[in-house]
């Protein structure tokens, strides 16, 4: 086998977030085809870093009356503390905040300025003229202009994956204060990519030279258009201040904008370990680099990462990725991660819950496939099947038979004649347990594949110790012999399923590792011409005593999490609520007397969007807002201005009823009335609010 000189990286989380469970499935599916490379004896650099340019960070730094580089610097601490909590090995973990990282950005864009391909125009841009700042792409939200979907970003479409500026949005509001924006004219530096060179080589490269999965090839012949055709629209690589970033050079108060850095901190990371670690980083990014170079990411960030980024990294001068690999998103129990339902869960409170990290990578490797497909993490399945396959049937091949080794064999594995019998067994019985089709199926990222060849081996396995029946050999003294050959077959079984399983449980094989008394497990290899059993531990081997290495998880331990995630989101998503809230601490008033279904289905509940709010001009109590029902307009005083700013009311959507009388107020008149939940204490009001989906105007039925 020759060896294989490899660099790996995954997409750069960004430092205004925590780490959850969504993020989880991309540095898992990383890790664990790492590991599996790393067995396998490549030479293998696995970098990342946290992305921590843009206004996000600089508003939450400001917030917090901190600096953005103390904010940074806090939350990628947190980050790698998640990350190292669920097994995640990075060979080094950076930050775009550094001068490595600046280094390359400021070089990448010299280069496309040589070749003409950075162009200077004045556009006009949405400001916001409550912040007097200009919006950012992703603090704009509106109606996408490609197919009317409600409630997207100012840079690309989440419902039909179309990107546009966000002045093509419609009925856009500012997500930092909900005004509406202004238009305002700025100079502006772009990335040609709608050049004859870049459309001709991003043609060839992302749909005719294998870079991408099918799927993804497909939707970039969509993006790209036919032979002829130029659909790609200029990329606007700048930021006006006040930005947190890098300054353009020879441009006062011009940024790089975050997505022409961010992915250039892979090399800044790869840099910062280069330098460490005296690795050639020409051999790995120069142009006609032989060496391998692989993206996992989301399929969100597929235009970045296969247009823009392959673009800029071939008319600079460097190579581009052997291939982009791109997953899917995550659901929990069929739906969209929830915070109301507890399932929108932190990698944080998932460890704090004392969860076992690997029962959560056994299962995505269980569901990966190596496509764009979601995957669902179905709580009640997880159960069944960690407690199933991880425990019930894997480690229950050695608790099975090693208290025999210890207590009746002084933990020596048979020799002699009888370790050739083992021999015999395993070529007879186990001819199939060969490393190909386990091998190419974690090389191609179909770890399910994977997984289900390596439980039927364990299903084989266990139906031979059920067979032998060494619990019953044990009962007669003048078996020893057979008992020994018993549990030693089903230990050196374990000992080769171990070898598979390790990428995808690295801290339990670590025990192992130390019961088998061996030394860093790697990767089984065969020739066609070898049998089984020469993947065996050597005649005679001694183990070490037995001791427990995984629990089942308890339903109650899932019950806890979604509590745990649930109480986080009453704690600390209410604004100005600093102590936990608890029903013990309410006195609720009693239920209110019974009605039928006709009197309920008098009611008209409607999906709003609150369009605008205001203070009430000598109202104690009241605000002013105006909601939005998709085909008209209302206007509503609400009694909630002793627990909502207006601003943080804008752009929300919320649950009015719609078929109200008119009631005419001193301040104007009332069409309907916004619906809250309220406790016994001043300012403990939470108006109601749709989930993700709800469009204005929709009934609730």
């Amino acid at each position: 086998m020759n060896e294989r000189k490899i660099l790996v990286t995954s997409a750069l989380p960004y430092a205004n977030g925590s780490i959850h469970l969504g993020h989880l499935v991309e540095y898992i599916q990383t890790d664990i085809w790492v590991r599996f490379q790393k067995m396998r004896g490549h030479t293998v650099y696995y970098v990342c870093a946290d992305d921590t340019h843009g206004t996000p960070v600089m508003l939450r730094a400001e917030k917090e009356g901190i600096t953005p580089e103390a904010l940074i610097a806090r939350v990628q601490k947190e980050h790698l503390n998640d990350f190292t909590g669920f097994h995640i090995q990075f060979d080094h973990y950076h930050s775009t905040h550094s001068s490595e990282t600046r280094f390359f950005s400021e070089d990448i864009y010299h280069k496309l300025k040589q070749a003409n391909l950075i162009s200077i125009r004045a556009i006009k841009q949405l400001y916001d003229p409550v912040k007097n700042m200009f919006l950012p792409d992703r603090f704009v939200k509106g109606e996408c202009p490609k197919c009317s979907a409600k409630d997207q970003y100012g840079d690309s479409c989440e419902a039909c994956g179309a990107a546009y500026a966000p002045t093509e949005l419609k009925n856009p509001y500012s997500a930092v204060s909900g005004a509406k924006p202004i238009q305002k004219s700025s100079e502006h530096y772009f990335f040609n990519l709608s050049d004859s060179r870049c459309a001709d080589f991003l043609r060839y490269w992302t749909c005719e030279a294998d870079h991408l999965q099918s799927e993804a090839a497909n939707k970039m012949r969509e993006w790209l258009g036919n032979t002829g055709e130029n659909k790609l629209s200029d990329w606007d690589i700048s930021r006006d201040a006040p930005y947190f970033g890098f300054e353009i050079p020879n441009a006062p108060g011009k940024y790089f904008y975050v997505w022409l850095d961010a992915p250039i901190g892979y090399m800044g990371s790869f840099k910062y370990l280069c330098e460490q670690k005296q690795i050639d980083f020409k051999q790995f990014w120069q142009k006609d680099a032989t060496t391998e170079l692989y993206h996992f990411i989301g399929k969100d960030i597929l235009y970045f990462h296969a247009l823009f980024w392959p673009a800029m990294l071939e008319n600079s001068g460097y190579r581009t990725p052997t291939k982009i690999f791109a997953h899917g998103f995550l659901t929990v129990n069929g739906e969209k991660m929830s915070k109301s339902r507890g399932t929108f869960i932190t990698a944080e409170s998932y460890l704090k819950q004392d969860l076992n990290p690997e029962w959560l990578r056994y299962y995505y490797a269980a569901k990966l496939n190596g496509t764009m497909e979601d995957i669902d993490l179905n709580l009640g399945d997880f159960i069944a099947r960690v407690n199933s396959d991880l425990i019930g049937k894997f480690i229950n091949i050695a608790s099975r038979c090693a208290g025999f080794i210890t207590k009746r064999f002084n933990g020596k594995l048979v020799d002699g004649t009888q370790y050739q019998q083992l021999q015999t067994i395993v070529d007879e019985h186990f001819t199939a347990w060969r490393p190909t089709q386990i091998e190419n199926a974690f090389e191609e990222r179909d770890y399910a594949a994977a997984i289900r060849q390596i439980m039927k081996f364990v299903d084989a396995a266990n139906e031979m110790i059920h067979q032998l029946a060494p619990w019953e050999i044990a009962k007669k003294p003048e078996l020893d012999k057979e008992l020994h050959r018993a549990c030693s077959l089903g230990i050196q079984l374990f000992y080769l399923l171990s070898r598979y399983m390790k990428p995808v449980i690295p801290g339990t094989i670590e025990k192992i590792e130390y019961f088998l008394n061996c030394e860093s497990l790697t990767w089984p290899v065969l020739s066609e011409q070898q049998t089984v059993s020469e993947l065996l531990l050597p005649p005679g081997h001694m183990i070490n005593p037995y001791q427990h290495l995984m629990t089942r998880i308890d339903a109650k331990q899932i019950d806890a999490l979604i509590a745990a995630n649930k109480q986080s989101l009453s704690s600390s998503d209410k604004p100005g609520n600093t102590e936990p809230f608890t029903e013990t601490s309410q006195t609720f008033a009693p239920i209110a007397e019974t009605i039928s279904i006709g009197d309920f289905s008098k009611i008209d509940l409607r999906v709003a969007r609150i369009a605008d709010a205001e203070h009430v001009q000598g109202a104690e109590k009241l605000l002013k807002l105006t909601l939005d029902l998709g085909h008209e307009q209302r206007t509503v005083f609400a009694g909630i201005k002793s627990a909502y700013d207006p601003q943080q009311l804008k752009g929300r959507l919320t649950v009015m009823v719609a078929n109200l009388a008119p009631r005419q107020m001193k301040f104007g008149l009332s069409e309907g009335m916004v619906l809250a939940a309220g406790g016994n204490h001043p300012g403990e009001l939470f108006i109601l609010s749709p989930d993700s989906g709800a469009q204005p105007g929709m009934r609730i039925k």
